[in-house]
């Protein structure tokens, strides 16, 4: 196992013990992402202030070709894990019935059950490190 793929695995793991612990449940998930040896693997958390008042913290794990988004999404029990799309501007990752669009430092999550021309469900900002 090279150490790219071994840092993917203990990004995603930590994930997973997060999850789990927070429930008492002993679990685990691994997810091995390949990449080019020469591939640069970056990790970066963003915390967001939303419209609505609800924070939205994001991990982004970045192994081209693959490209992640780990979000506490305010109406789920536990973060989801989001994976990049095609997008016209911006990145735009999906997860089930989320859909997390990115544009810069602005960010708006999307209930895409509830149409295609709907509105955001939160609009954010990345919030500013001034304490």
């Amino acid at each position: 196992m090279t150490t790219m793929t071994k840092t993917i695995l203990a990004a995603v793991l930590l994930l997973a013990g997060a999850a789990t612990a927070a429930h008492g449940v002993e679990a685990s998930l691994s997810i091995t992402l390949g990449t080019d040896a020469s591939a640069d693997i970056q990790k970066r958390t963003v915390n967001y202030e939303c419209g609505d008042g609800a924070p939205i913290s994001a991990d982004y794990i970045n192994a081209s070709p693959n490209f992640l988004a780990l979000l506490n999404v305010p109406e789920e029990t536990e973060k989801l894990v989001f994976a990049s799309t095609v997008s016209a501007s911006g990145v735009r990752y999906v997860s089930g019935k989320w859909a997390w669009w990115t544009q810069g430092p602005e960010a708006s999550l999307y209930d895409t059950t509830l149409g295609e021309d709907a509105a955001a469900v939160s609009t954010c900002s990345e919030a500013s490190d001034a304490p």
